[in-house]
């Protein structure tokens, strides 16, 4: 590549999680309201659908990988719901319990969840700043 030529960063192609068991994230991520896009058990990989969006959670089975607490600090992934508050409910009510109390940001509010693996995701809304967010 000479010094004239340059990269460009277009979007995000997928997130990479790895888990240990892949019907069990499969199960795990269904009841905190994904849907699988596609699911290859042979290669150990499941795409997890993200609203309209081409790009998603791709998991991935790391054999040796076992159950554990996230690693602090961790990389965080947040998704957009409407309103947070409610999908702290909701996850609460499929048995997946929230790593803290909703918390305000500076656009709405906030909760974060970890799969048994220690990946954690946060699902955050835009209820203050809704010209922000994808549902304005």
């Amino acid at each position: 590549m000479s010094d004239e030529e340059s990269y460009e960063l277009l979007g995000f192609d997928n997130v990479l999680l790895p888990v240990g068991d892949l019907a069990e994230a499969v199960a795990f991520y269904e009841r905190a309201g994904f849907t699988v896009g596609f699911r290859f058990d042979e290669a150990g990989i499941a795409l997890l659908k993200v609203g309209g969006e081409t790009p998603g959670l791709l998991l991935r089975a790391e054999e040796e990988l076992r159950h554990r607490s996230p690693a602090w600090p961790s990389p965080r992934i947040w998704l957009e719901v409407p309103d947070a508050r409610v999908a702290a409910r909701k996850l609460a009510a499929a048995g997946i319990p929230p790593l803290d109390e909703v918390f305000q940001v500076a656009t709405g509010w906030t909760v974060e969840v970890t799969d048994p693996w220690g990946n954690v995701l946060g699902f955050t809304d835009y209820t203050k700043r809704p010209a922000l967010g994808r549902r304005s």
